[in-house]
This record gives C-alpha cells, structure tokens and sequence, in this order.
C-alpha cells in the first residue's frame, strides 16, 4: 500500500510538474500575443490617423479644384460677355457700312 502511494504521489508530481511546465509556456505565449496585440493596436491607429491625413489631403485637393473651376468659369463669363459685346460692335459697324452703301447709291443715282 505504501509502495502504491509513493508512486501515485510521484506519479502526481511528475503530472504537476509538467503542468507547471505547460503553464509557464502558455504565460509566456500569453506575453507574446499580448506584444503583438499592442503592435497591432499602435499599427492600427498609425493608419487610422493616416486615412484621416488622406482624407484631409483629399478635402484640401478638391477645395483647390474648386476655386480653379470658379475662376475658370468666371474668365469664360467675362470672355463670352466680351464675345457678345465684340459681335454687337460687329454688327453695329456693318449697319454703318450698309447705310454708307445706301447712301453711297442714293448720290450715284443722283448724279
């Protein structure tokens, strides 16, 4: 009896031992993945503020689109306004031009 009790309590320690062997395995395997976890946490909010400056940078490109389109679309007015003053003075000196030819007739038709 003793002799059995002597190898369950050895055989106990060797299963206790090996036991605390796997424990302290898994501790340190539980502090590697916990350095990995903040690695990636630290990496995840390094590009979470990057998409933000991206976002940003985006916001500051369109802004800058936009104005030149404005003074794009404001010079193209004032080009058009010019056009149509620029066809009305056209169109006034060739109403000057028919009536000097009218009147150009008139005297030759008197003479």
């Amino acid at each position: 009896f003793v002799q059995r009790t002597e190898w369950s309590l050895q055989l106990m320690t060797q299963r206790a031992l090996e036991a605390e062997s796997k424990v302290e395995k898994l501790k340190q395997e539980i502090f590697i993945l916990q350095g990995e976890l903040e690695s990636s946490k630290v990496e995840n909010e390094i590009l979470r503020a990057g998409q933000t400056t991206d976002l940003g940078a985006m916001k500051h490109n369109i802004d800058f689109a936009l104005q030149n389109l404005h003074k794009i679309i404001i010079g193209a007015n004032l080009s058009i306004r010019q056009l149509a003053s620029g066809a009305e003075s056209l169109h006034f000196v060739a109403e000057v031009l028919e009536s000097t030819g009218k009147i150009s007739e008139v005297e030759a038709e008197k003479d």
